[in-house]
C-alpha cells in the first residue's frame, strides 16, 4: 500500500513523477533515518524531531525546501535558480541538479546531527 508521499507523487504526470521520485530518493539515501510525511501539503522530512527538508512539485518548477541554511550554505551553487530565504525553484524545463541536491541534503544531516 503506498503512504501518503507515494500517494503525492502519483498525482502528477510521468515526467513530473520521475523528477520527484529522483529527489525523494535521494533524501531516503542521505538521510535514512529520516521520518516521511506530508506536512503543509508537500513531502517533508523529519530528522532528530526537526525539519529536514521539503519538496513540492508546481506548474512549471519543483520547490525544494532546505531551510534557510541550505540556502545560504550554497547560494553560489544555487545561482542559477531562484531562490528565497529557504527555497529553490528548479523548473521543469532544465536537468535536476541531482548532486547538487544530493550535497544540500547531507550538508543538513550533519547540521541535525549537532
Amino acid at each position: 500500500m503506498a503512504n501518503e508521499v507515494e500517494k503525492y507523487i502519483e498525482s502528477f504526470p510521468a515526467e513530473v513523477r520521475e523528477r520527484l521520485t529522483a529527489i525523494r530518493n535521494i533524501i531516503l539515501e542521505s538521510a535514512p533515518q529520516a521520518t516521511e510525511r506530508i506536512c503543509m501539503r508537500m513531502p517533508t522530512y523529519d530528522l532528530n524531531g526537526k525539519w529536514l527538508v521539503h519538496f513540492a512539485a508546481f506548474r512549471n518548477h519543483i520547490g525544494f525546501y532546505p531551510q534557510p541554511e541550505g540556502i545560504e550554505a550554497f547560494k553560489e551553487k544555487l545561482s542559477g535558480y531562484k531562490t528565497s530565504k529557504g527555497a529553490v525553484q528548479f523548473p521543469h524545463n532544465k536537468p535536476l541538479p541531482l548532486d547538487l541536491i544530493r550535497e544540500i541534503v547531507r550538508f543538513r544531516v550533519k547540521q541535525q546531527a549537532k
